[in-house]
């Protein structure tokens, strides 16, 4: 028999001043069996981040040729393509080909830094894609605010971000590996 996903709700309410985005957000995220807290709070932390009305989380890990996160205009063009992990070359290749903006988070300390040194040099060519890496130690506490029922606020500014609930606030200092040209 096979596993069922594990649901989680979320309200996210965002105040990102960066961006002059200001809006609250009712979620909901489905945990696959084989994602931990850790990918499913980068997931959310990514949506929080690039929150708009038609940001959406897709299938993720159960489908191939979709992302985490995606965004689609009217003619269901792909605007934005966002990756939660460290994903190969060819599947890169395949975001870039097909969305106008590529987004990958990705996490994991030691193993992400190794994966940027092996992966770097071919992706190169590509004008539309951005690599932000986020700590280990903030992905790890992110994880522990993770919730069947979660009320999270998420404040952006100056490229720094809190993620809280009504206990613990965790700061959140992405590094940019590759900026969008």
């Amino acid at each position: 028999m096979a596993l069922s996903a594990t649901i989680f709700k979320a309200t996210l309410s965002v105040a990102d001043m960066d961006r002059a985005y200001y809006a609250d957000h009712a979620l909901t995220l489905a945990r696959h069996p084989s994602e931990t807290d850790e990918r499913m709070m980068v997931r959310l932390l990514a949506f929080a981040l690039h929150a708009s009305e038609q940001l959406q989380f897709t299938r993720g890990l159960c489908v191939d040729d979709e992302p985490d996160l995606w965004e689609k205009d009217l003619s269901d063009r792909i605007l934005l393509w966002i990756e939660a992990g460290l994903p190969d070359e060819r599947r890169i290749r395949k975001a870039c080909a097909r969305a106008e903006r590529v987004v990958i988070y990705a996490y994991g300390g030691h193993q992400a830094e190794l994966w940027w040194q092996r992966t770097a040099p071919d992706l190169k060519r590509f004008a539309n894609l951005e690599v932000v890496n986020l700590s280990r130690a903030a992905t790890q506490a992110l994880a522990g605010l993770a919730d069947r029922g979660m009320a999270l606020q998420c404040t952006v500014q100056e490229s720094q971000i809190w993620l809280s609930d009504e206990k613990t606030t965790v700061l959140v200092e992405p590094q940019i590996w590759r900026p969008v040209q």
